[in-house]
Parts: structure tokens; C-alpha cells; sequence
């Protein structure tokens, strides 16, 4: 048994590596909350979540005054009880955004401790499906860059070794999304994976009018087309055009994705650990996807992300947007086009804490 003795929450705000714009919102900066989990015989685990730009202090006041006061006392290896305990605790709030980005920072960090007790990598502590996974990127694909930009960064994509890269969509006019995709698949070639991403702008009609002026590009799938909360558009759409639909990252209980599923409303389940609540549920939902023979595609978390896909049997792609370099001293590893999970026992993120120290912009230690 290994108790709970404190737990200290931060949070550090990140600016993007590139600017990040797409069809409804800008990625201002990522507010990091961070929880450090430290027990009664010296094992210690650090999570964490994120937002774009607003609700970080959301987060951590919700970890400060609600969660954090429930984990003291309480046995690190108890992760399915913990879990279930702190959502009842804060169910008023649940299910949303905030609620699930605080309940990831628990949850990461006690299975940072699970992982690292038991000496092993959280890919294998969490399944170990396989080593490696395949990558592709966003970073060259944001809506605001014009088309020959868009163009070389996906040609220097290929050229770094990618297998595919993401490029955002919804543009004013169906034409100019049309002309973007069409140039790069034009430098690319078709063996080259592209996706595209709407990030929730369209309505049906326009949804299904785009898709199908997309489906001579030999498409991935195509992202969030809808608003995450139309389940009945999805599935409309999904019966409307032969590219596969993604959803996830604005989704965040295990229920709604099974929801998805059993309505064949996407063919591609996008789940992040940080929006669906940590590792415990993130899991669910790919051995869920997994029943359905859906492939699973996280959202960003590229750090964390690696393991998890490493250790789910149909995870197919990680996203490459890199946004923790400063605040850690390890990098996800790449060899040929494929993301590789760390050896590391816990999560196999190497934090610099005086670095997140010298950026903190709260700090609160919960005790007995």
C-alpha cells in the first residue's frame, strides 16, 4: 500500500512553436496544469493537461479545492476507485471540459507512480501492444498559411520522414479548400497520407456538399467536420461520403464515444487523455473502438500519446505537435516515419522541474 501524502498542483503556460489558426479559434497558448503526487514511501508520479488559451485556472482551482483534499490519505494503487470516487465527488460539474482536464492530471500522475513501481514503461504497464507507431503531423498544415506554403511545409514534411500530415479546412469557400488540398496532393503524390480537419465549423449540408468535393484526394479521413455535439449529423454525414469521420477531441465521457460507435457516426475515434479524464478512461475507449474494429488516433499529447497507442492494439497514428520542450528534458523519439514509447519506467516524460518553477503561474501544496 502506498498512501497518498501531498499533492502539489501547478500550472505553466506554454507558447505555441508555430502560429496555430484554424477555421474557429486561434491556439493562444497552452495553459499546463500539473499535479505531483508524493507518497508515505517515497513513490512519486507527476500528470497533467492543457488548455488553448482559457480555463486554466479552471482547472487548478477545481484540483486545489475539490480534488486534491479527496486523494490525501488514500492508497496511489487504488486508480479504478480514485477515479470513479472524484467524478462522483465533482458530478454537478461532469461531464465537460474542466472537470475531465482535472481529473487527467490525477489520473496521469497515478499512473505514473503504478508504471514506475512496477519498473516498467506505461506502454507496457498499460498493454504493450507494440513498439512503434506510425506519425504524421499538423505542424505545416494551420488554415492561415497561403498554398505554397502549405505546400512546402508538407513536401519538407515527407522529406523529414512523416507518413502523412493533417491540413486544416473550412475555409470561406468550398473552392479554396479545394485548391489547398489539390496542390498538396498534387507535390505529395498519393502515397502520401493526408488528412484534413474542420475543427466543428460546418453544418450538415455544407459537411456532406465539402466531403464530396474531398473524395477524389484519396483522404485519411476527414476531422471534426460537425460540432462535436451533433451525434445525428455524424451519422447523416458518415451514410453521405466514402472518406471515414473523425471525432474525439471535443468528446469527453466513454459513453458518448460508445454512442458514436453503435451509430456508426465515425470510423476514426480521436480520444484525448487529457479531455476524456487521463489514462483509466482513455483506455476504455480504445478497447472500445477496438470491439467496434475502429482504429483509435489520439489528439495531440504527442509525449503521452506514444505510449498509449503503443499500448492499444488499434491505435494507427500519432499526431505530431510538439509543445513540451521547455519544461522537459526528453523528446519523443522518431525513426523512420513512426513515433517510438519510451524505455523509462512512469510515462516516460523527464519534466525539468526548475523550469517549470522559474514559469509557474500558481502553486498550491495540499497535506493532511
Amino acid at each position: 500500500m502506498s498512501v497518498i501524502r501531498s499533492v502539489e498542483i501547478l500550472q505553466v503556460d506554454l507558447a505555441p512553436k508555430v502560429v496555430r489558426t484554424d477555421a474557429i479559434q486561434a491556439f493562444v497558448t497552452q495553459e499546463t496544469p500539473l499535479v505531483r503526487i508524493r507518497c508515505d514511501d517515497g513513490a512519486e508520479g507527476t500528470g497533467y493537461s492543457y488548455t488553448i488559451g482559457t480555463g486554466g485556472s479552471s482547472v487548478v482551482a477545481l484540483l486545489r479545492d475539490h480534488l486534491a483534499p479527496r486523494l490525501v490519505g488514500r492508497d496511489a494503487g487504488q486508480i479504478e476507485a480514485i477515479w470513479k470516487d472524484l467524478f462522483f465527488a465533482t458530478h454537478a460539474t461532469a461531464v465537460g471540459a474542466i472537470t475531465s482536464l482535472a481529473l487527467a492530471a490525477v489520473d496521469t500522475a497515478l499512473w505514473d507512480i503504478r508504471a514506475k513501481r512496477a519498473g516498467l514503461p506505461l506502454w507496457q504497464a498499460a498493454g504493450g501492444a507494440r513498439r512503434r507507431v506510425p506519425l504524421y503531423t499538423t505542424e505545416g498544415g494551420w488554415l492561415q498559411l497561403p498554398v505554397a506554403t502549405l505546400v512546402g511545409e508538407t513536401l519538407a514534411a515527407k522529406a523529414a520522414g512523416f507518413l502523412g500530415a493533417k491540413i486544416k479546412v473550412g475555409k470561406p469557400h468550398l473552392s479554396e479548400d479545394v485548391a489547398r488540398i489539390q496542390a498538396v496532393r498534387e507535390a505529395v503524390g498519393d502515397a502520401f497520407e493526408l488528412m484534413v480537419d474542420a475543427n466543428q465549423c460546418f453544418n450538415v449540408s455544407e459537411a456532406i456538399r465539402r466531403a464530396r468535393a474531398f473524395e477524389p484526394f484519396g483522404l485519411a479521413w476527414l476531422e471534426e467536420p460537425l460540432p462535436a455535439e451533433d451525434l445525428s449529423g455524424h451519422a447523416e454525414l458518415a451514410a453521405h461520403t466514402s472518406i471515414p469521420i473523425a471525432v474525439g477531441e471535443s468528446i469527453y465521457h466513454a459513453s458518448h464515444f460508445r454512442e458514436y460507435l453503435a451509430l456508426r457516426a465515425c470510423s476514426i475515434v480521436q480520444v484525448d487523455c487529457a479531455r476524456i479524464g487521463g489514462v483509466t478512461p482513455w483506455l476504455k475507449v480504445a478497447h472500445l473502438a477496438e470491439a467496434f474494429n475502429v482504429a483509435v488516433c489520439p489528439h495531440f499529447l504527442m509525449e503521452l500519446h506514444v505510449s498509449l497507442t503503443a499500448a492499444a492494439p488499434n491505435a494507427a497514428w500519432v499526431e505530431y505537435i510538439p509543445q513540451l520542450d521547455d519544461v522537459t528534458t526528453s523528446r519523443m523519439a522518431i525513426d523512420e516515419g513512426h513515433a517510438v514509447a519510451p524505455d523509462a519506467p512512469g510515462l516516460g516524460i523527464d519534466w525539468d522541474f526548475d523550469a517549470i518553477a522559474a514559469r509557474s503561474v500558481a502553486r498550491h501544496v495540499v497535506t493532511n
